[in-house]
């Protein structure tokens, strides 16, 4: 399967699974009520927050997945590596998803500030959903093997089935059985479990088949010349989720129940940003791994301008069309006053911010394929003493606004910073052609005719031209991007010549 498939079927998979987790919300809202569907942004939070308990492993079996396949690894060797995390995951599960049930007693009476919803209603969905995540995070281990196969286009698919059973087919469900928290959560507990099942067995098909005279006994062995790496990727996933999730896990403890609805739409809407990531870096990690294993040095630095181009194109065009038509968007959506209120200037806030996080995530994806995360590691520890008292101090003060704005500066100062010292320590040279060709270059020019676009169009009280309106800018702002990218000319002059 080439890059260009995987990319393409990645892409395809996170735009129909963020597009349609979005359309469907506001009518989560009408029929669930913002305090019900506070839980279930609490629930998208503890998965998140879950993943401090992978120490790493998720990551680490889609790398050696894709040493395995370069040769780096035999078969007998890479089963056993691979039964041995399986123990492991098994294991966190159990720990994990029963440390939350039994805390979901505290969480419900003390931490959570309902209003409608039942102490006994609220506990129970806490306690769904904590056989829900143990079971959705088992699910890392799986795809890593999946992704490090580069079986994009098959996982891309499957993707998109769960998500139309996890967004769609509940709204039927809930038809009929009511529109509550209890209903919605054992639903979801349910796709949960034929997830895993549909991921646990095509993950055996993928696993190198052994002899009969060769016997996959449990050793930890195979797992401790990875632990160094294993565990720094741990380490730098800990940071991570403390640097996107903190805002959540203090607003939920600050904010009515009701309130946390709509701050976490607005940071659902924002997080579309983010999008963009995930497909190009299944595609590049184990990609660039595997090339960096095979000594192509020149291939793995030509895919990685090329892919940060690329997501800084499509970066940007989200973030300026967002900036200038979030308020009207908000409310042709939700048709709530209330909600497009609140959530607007958070909404910018944050989208401006996970614009900034998405390109400055690429030199992340270069220390990975080289196996040495150290400056990662150090970069991230500074970001992180920064940004949590930020946050906190300024959700506690301001709100949802005060947990934007400390967003949106910490990532500018990580951007400006510190992305140079990873540049100059890996690829010397590199960083003022990566900064100015790859990424300022086409920020500034969609930029500026992102402003001059809108501020000659006319208003429009029409839904349905707004729209319209809506996506033509956004696509002559992506546009305006892609014609400063030597990555389109490049192609262009290669179609061209054919």
């Amino acid at each position: 399967m080439t890059l260009k498939k995987n990319i393409i079927a990645s892409y395809a998979s996170q735009i129909y699974i963020t597009f349609i987790g979005i359309i469907i919300l506001p009518l989560y809202i009408r029929y669930m009520g913002a305090e019900a569907y506070g839980l279930v942004g609490f629930f998208a939070m503890l998965q998140v927050w879950f993943n401090l308990l992978d120490f790493g492993l998720t990551p680490t079996i889609g790398r050696e997945t894709a040493r395995f396949r370069a040769g780096v690894w035999n078969a007998l060797d890479f089963r056993r590596l691979f039964r041995a995390l399986n123990s492991v995951f098994i294991l966190i599960a159990f720990i994990g998803g029963g440390g939350l049930f039994l805390l979901s007693g505290f969480i419900a009476e003390d931490w959570l500030k309902t209003q409608d919803l039942s102490f006994a209603e609220v506990q129970l969905a806490l306690q769904i959903m904590a056989f829900s995540v143990a079971l959705r995070w088992m699910c890392g281990l799986y795809r890593g093997v999946i992704n490090g196969s580069e079986m994009l286009v098959w996982l891309g698919g499957f993707n998109a089935i769960i998500a139309t059973l996890r967004f769609v087919v509940i709204l039927p469900v809930m038809w009929n059985f009511g529109a509550t928290p209890t209903v919605f959560f054992i639903y979801q507990l349910l796709v949960a479990i034929l997830q895993i099942s549909v991921l646990f067995f095509k993950t055996r098909t993928l696993l190198p088949i052994l002899s009969d005279e060769h016997r996959i006994d449990w050793s930890f062995t195979p797992v401790k010349p990875l632990l160094k790496f294993a565990l720094t990727i741990a380490f730098t996933s800990s940071v991570w989720v403390l640097v996107t999730q903190t805002d959540k896990f203090v607003l939920s403890g600050i904010l009515p129940l009701e309130e946390y609805g709509y701050f976490s739409i607005a940071v659902l809407v924002a997080s579309g940003v983010m999008m963009i990531n995930g497909p190009i870096s299944t595609a590049i990690m184990p990609r660039m791994a595997k090339m960096d294993a095979e000594g192509d040095h020149a291939g793995l630095i030509h895919i990685y301008r090329q892919s940060t181009q690329l997501v800084a194109i499509i970066a940007a065009a989200i973030c300026i069309t967002l900036t200038f038509y979030a308020e009207p968007l908000l409310w042709i959506w939700t048709n709530d006053k209330t909600l497009t209120h609140y959530a607007v200037p958070i909404l910018v806030l944050y989208t401006i911010g996970n614009g900034i996080l998405a390109v400055s995530a690429f030199p992340y994806y270069l220390q990975y394929a080289k196996g040495d995360l150290r400056l990662h590691l150090i970069g991230n520890v500074g970001f992180i003493m920064l940004l949590i008292p930020a946050i906190i101090w300024s959700a506690i003060k301001y709100g949802g606004i005060g947990a934007g704005y400390a967003w949106l500066v910490m990532n500018v100062i990580y951007f400006i910073a510190w992305v140079p010292v990873i540049h100059n320590k890996f690829e010397p040279g590199l960083n003022l052609l990566w900064f100015g060709r790859d990424v300022v270059v086409i920020i500034m020019v969609a930029t500026i005719v992102g402003y001059g676009l809108f501020s000659t169009l006319p208003q429009i009280e029409s839904r349905f031209w707004l729209v319209i309106t809506v996506i033509g800018f956004g696509v002559l702002i992506m546009l305006s991007g892609a014609s400063v990218s030597s990555v389109v000319w490049e192609k262009a002059h290669k179609f061209i010549d054919h």
